[in-house]
């Protein structure tokens, strides 16, 4: 078997036998293992830390890889690279989760199925981190904690509580529409093959020239919608409890390639200062007569993880990746979690999650004012300027589409704009007053002058000639005397 791989320790040390302990005292199970016996210590030490912290939320999943397809044409709507032109594939990832239960709960319990979806686009990862429903429980943010809590169990007797549920929606009735697809047969589909997914939060398609349009995604399975009742959902937990998990593995490894068709509702921005709900609240859908279902592409799965834990369990997906083409919108809630979900990775899998296999994108990403932290891999861009604005490296910057300012809808909203404080010469009256001020005080403009150069000179001469200027708009003398003092 001459391809057969050689075992070794994890640092690349070969070992005769892989089962095998060092004994003080002879053969036999009687004796004292050794601190020496470097494979049993790692052996050990490794496995009390196989695990890393689990999901609060959404931490029972099944998900598999596959590709996804424009099969029309929205270039009116959107300038997102990826969804330029019929035909183009992109590679994805999808993670299906229940949410209350833990990891190993039971894959037919009643409840909302999480829809975690990563495009790995030319321009960078676009998530998708929708649910099985088109609305949810709650229209603010605060009470996100709140709703998941009630969902899970009793902090004394440490057991599902219906009171604690019950309680809890009585208190936000907001949240009925939800309810009723929770506890209609919706609530216990027959496997993830057969569910829809709807990103519930609206969010904006922008073009190149600022103009957008509101948007609702749906993803409509092509499998048919399949459910079980109650009482078939009950059993099966009891007799497979990973029903879900199995069924869409072994129809993957079959070549029976589940797929979803994915859709979009769109609004006019016009359209959404006079719709009779507020096109930013969670817990209403728009209708599909007022607003058609219009299709965009096709979602297949094809490919199963090579390991679950690498691909999966490692996965991290949030609303805050979007690509250039795609927006939020002012949903309370989408803001929210655009923060919370990327702070949960960054707890369960450490600062530089999107470096790992099934977070990284796919296309080049140079981001040097990013790094350092826990388990870096790559050459953590060397020694490349890591700080905004420097001349020693040059980089291009590319604008990306931005909502017109002019747009009047905006002010309806509430303005947004991108900004970055200019220098004028305001900046430099203040400083000037305390060269002054140092002017009076024995010295102390010549110490002043003397440290500053005493930096200078160990600098290179671009950056010299960028600081004398910038001392010069202080006071023309304070410039020329750190010029002077630096090149003396």
């Amino acid at each position: 078997m001459t391809n057969a791989p050689l075992y070794t320790l994890a640092e690349g040390r070969p070992i005769s036998d892989p089962a095998s302990a060092q004994h003080f005292g002879g053969q036999g199970i009687k004796g004292l293992v050794l601190l020496q016996d470097t494979q049993l210590i790692e052996t050990l030490a490794h496995f009390s830390r196989e695990r890393i912290p689990e999901r609060v939320v959404h931490a029972s999943a099944v998900g598999a890889f596959g590709e996804f397809e424009v099969t029309h044409d929205v270039t009116d709507i959107t300038s997102a690279a990826f969804l330029s032109t019929i035909g183009k594939k992109s590679k994805c990832l999808l993670r299906v989760s229940t949410v209350g239960p833990e990891a190993g709960g039971a894959d037919t319990v009643r409840d909302v199925r999480g829809w975690g979806m990563k495009i790995y686009t030319e321009e960078g990862n676009q998530d998708f981190v929708f649910n099985d429903i088109p609305v949810f429980f709650i229209r603010d943010p605060i009470k996100f904690p709140s709703v998941n809590r009630s969902h899970k169990r009793n902090p004394r007797t440490h057991l599902g509580d219906w009171s604690m549920f019950w309680d809890f929606h009585n208190a936000n009735q907001e949240g009925i529409h939800a309810l009723m697809i929770l506890f209609s047969d919706r609530g216990t589909p027959a496997s993830i093959r057969n569910i829809n997914s709807y990103s519930g939060h609206t969010y904006k398609l922008v073009k190149d020239d600022g103009s957008f349009k509101y948007v609702k995604f749906h993803f409509k399975t092509n499998q048919g919608i399949k459910n079980l009742t109650r009482s078939e959902a009950t059993k099966l937990a009891g007799e497979n409890p990973d029903a879900h998990v199995q069924d869409l593995h072994d129809s993957i490894a079959h070549g029976d390639f589940p797929s979803w068709t994915l859709f979009v509702q769109v609004m006019d921005p016009a359209d959404a200062e006079l719709y009779r709900w507020n096109i930013f609240d969670m817990t209403k859908v728009w209708p599909q007569k007022d607003y058609p279902l219009r299709p965009v592409g096709k979602l297949t799965l094809n490919e199963n993880p090579s390991n679950y834990y690498r691909d999966i369990e490692q996965a991290a997906f949030s609303p805050s990746n979007m690509v250039p083409g795609i927006a939020p919108s002012a949903d309370p809630m989408l803001q929210a979690r655009m923060f919370a979900y990327p702070d949960a990775a960054r707890y369960r899998l450490g600062v530089n999650y999107q470096t790992l296999p099934p977070n990284a994108a796919k296309c080049p990403v140079y981001s040097p004012y990013q790094r350092d932290g826990g388990m870096v891999f790559g050459s953590n861009y060397g020694g490349d300027p890591n700080y905004v604005g420097s001349t020693q490296k040059k980089v291009v910057f590319r604008k990306t589409a931005t909502i017109a300012r002019d747009n009047p809808h905006e002010k309806w909203v509430g303005e947004v704009s991108d900004f970055s404080s200019e220098v004028t010469d305001e900046d430099f009256v203040q400083a000037k007053g305390l060269w002054d001020v140092l002017g009076r005080q024995k010295g102390q403009q010549e110490n002043l002058v003397g440290n500053v150069a005493a930096t200078l000179k160990q600098a290179v001469p671009g950056v010299q000639k960028e600081t004398f200027a910038m001392f010069k708009r202080v006071d023309e003398e304070l410039g020329k005397k750190i010029e002077a003092a630096t090149l003396a």
